[in-house]
């Protein structure tokens, strides 16, 4: 199946509807688009892009175009690179949404490997789960980091991790799309972090799967604090949750809890999250 084909079988599905729903790929697609700008994922995003927005962005694979359209919303010249023409989950469906919401979406067709822009042209380079779809990782970090500004960000988020390459095999098992399509990958920790610094960026956060809403969903803020409550009433509170509802609302054990917790996970696929900046 191509990637619209397995879109379009999983909306066929009944058992696949919130599967479909989760991912923003039902219709009405201005719908899916409104409901991840008001989601914790885009608030999340928008927090770590402060002090940036409203700017020049380009969102590379920009799918269906709902990222694309969030910073639209938010005051910003967007470019959308996507390199599927489809109407569904391409640039047909990019360029209708814009049409729809009356948003000034520019679509251009390409690979993240090869940009076709002028050198520092952005102020932020944005990807929701492409980096890990790279044809060549080191290549895909390089062209980022040339068409960013000076003092522009990157920011790639729920990109897929796993420990170790024998971990690839479990995790595309595991994947629904991936059964259907292929095409799905994940990279090390390190290969990521590798890419990026060897292209010249400064990692300024790198967040992993309980740190920050941008890697949350579906699971919510409510979700996730629950998870880090229980674990820690149960290595330091005698199994009592107060005291570490307790412990969590400090700052700064609740971010190296969530740290350490997110490190210790091992879950192939799990994800990560990497804002950079270009010196």
């Amino acid at each position: 199946m191509t990637w619209e084909d397995a879109i379009l079988w999983l909306r066929e599905h009944e058992g696949q509807h919130e599967l479909v729903r989760q991912c923003y790929y039902d219709d009405p697609l201005e719908d899916a688009a409104e409901r991840f700008r008001a989601s914790e994922e885009w608030t999340a995003t928008r927090h770590l892009l402060r002090g940036l927005l409203p700017c020049r962005v380009l969102d590379v694979g920009a799918g269906r175009g709902i990222a694309s359209y969030a910073f639209a919303r938010a005051g910003c010249a967007v470019i959308a690179v996507e390199p599927e023409a489809s109407a569904v989950v391409g640039r047909g469906a990019i360029q209708r949404l814009g049409r729809r919401t009356n948003q000034k979406l520019t679509v251009v067709e390409a690979h993240g490997e090869a940009l076709p822009f002028a050198a520092a042209s952005f102020d932020v380079v944005y990807g929701r789960a492409v980096l890990h779809h790279a044809l060549d990782l080191s290549a895909f970090c390089q062209e980022t980091a040339r068409v960013l500004r000076p003092g522009g960000a990157a920011l790639f988020v729920r990109e897929h991790v796993v420990s170790q390459s024998a971990d690839l095999a479990a995790f595309r098992a595991a994947h629904p799309l991936h059964a259907l399509c292929g095409g799905e990958n994940a990279y090390p920790l390190a290969e990521y972090e590798a890419a990026l610094t060897d292209a010249g960026l400064r990692l300024r956060r790198v967040l992993g799967p309980l740190e920050d809403a941008v890697n949350f969903f579906p699971a919510t803020q409510t979700d996730v604090d629950g998870m880090v409550t229980r674990w820690l009433a149960d290595r330091l509170c005698g199994s009592r949750t107060w005291p570490a509802r307790w412990l969590l609302a400090l700052p700064c054990l609740r971010r190296l809890t969530t740290r350490r917790l997110s490190r210790r996970l091992d879950t192939p696929g799990r994800h990560f999250a990497f804002l950079g900046v270009k010196p």
